[in-house]
């Protein structure tokens, strides 16, 4: 319990850090009235929105075709819920139907919280997503016997297994 605890609290600094605007961004924003229409703000909400939801369901058993965080969630169906209910962005069901949506990240060095990491778990592409949290870690439904948890991308079994990205949120202004 305390290990979860403090992944936990690790996380949402990662999350904080990683994509809350700075108050002196936030306040220039407003002052110029363009918080809500501007593009960086839009992303910025809606990936928080995908992460706050996302870190609600930690904790959720996995249930093969799971989506009902009730009963428990599969990989996919954890992703396709989160999206559904933090920005109304319907997924389609499978992780590799979901590996053909929105945009390609080309390189792991260029992802942003809320993009979809995708893995080869079942010797197969893109048999495995998650949603990227920042700084290398992702949050996801494991496998059987698991639950909805934190993982660290450069832990060997994900570096070898990693397939690729997508960005469903739009482009990030840099």
């Amino acid at each position: 319990m305390f290990k979860s605890c403090k992944t936990l609290l690790f996380v949402f600094s990662v999350f904080a850090s990683a994509i809350l605007p700075a108050p002196a961004l936030a306040e220039h924003a407003a002052q110029r009235g363009a918080e809500k229409s501007s593009p960086f703000a839009r992303y910025i909400g809606a990936s928080q929105e995908v992460i706050l939801k996302a870190l609600e369901l930690v904790g959720v058993r996995y249930r093969m075709g799971g989506d009902d965080p009730l009963v428990g969630l599969d990989c996919s169906g954890f992703v396709r819920l989160v999206y559904q209910d933090a920005v109304d962005l319907p997924l389609p069901r499978t992780a590799r139907e979901q590996s053909r949506m929105g945009a390609e990240v080309a390189a792991r060095s260029e992802l942003k919280p809320g993009d979809l990491v995708f893995f080869n778990t079942a010797r197969r592409a893109f048999s495995h997503v998650g949603i990227y949290l920042g700084d290398d870690y992702f949050l996801h439904a494991p496998s059987s016997g698991g639950a909805v948890r934190v993982e660290n991308m450069q832990k060997r079994y994900w570096l070898t297994r990693y397939d690729g990205a997508r960005r469903l949120l739009g482009k990030h202004p840099d």
